[in-house]
């Protein structure tokens, strides 16, 4: 068996503008076709519709993979994604990581 990663995108439809949703996923397959079967299989299974705590409908609705691409072996340290990020406004992306980085901090909980 081989590993890879796919991003399966979702449309989450609501009342306000469109959002997209990519997540990231580990896939374990033969080869290229069974792995990008089996994360459409994911996406398609994992679409939903509900009511939201504002009693607005919404719907997640699968899109396709959109990269699936091979891990030749699982390592600490792996790199399994990277993606280049541009913007007008450095400093205010630069304070976005570090508030993410500060909230990942706050919010961890060791496992006892």
């Amino acid at each position: 068996m081989k590993w890879y990663v796919a991003k399966i995108v979702f449309k989450i439809c609501t009342a306000g503008r469109p959002q997209f949703d990519e997540h990231l996923r580990l896939i374990s397959a033969t080869g290229f076709e069974e792995a990008f079967l089996k994360a459409r299989i994911l996406g398609l299974t994992e679409e939903d519709h509900f009511i939201n705590d504002n009693d607005q409908p919404v719907k997640w609705e699968f899109i396709n993979v959109a990269e699936l691409l091979p891990l030749h072996e699982l390592t600490d340290g792996l790199e399994v994604y990277s993606q280049i990020k541009e913007t007008e406004e450095a400093g205010q992306y630069v304070h976005y990581v570090h508030q993410k980085a500060a909230s990942l901090q706050l919010t961890y909980r060791p496992a006892f």
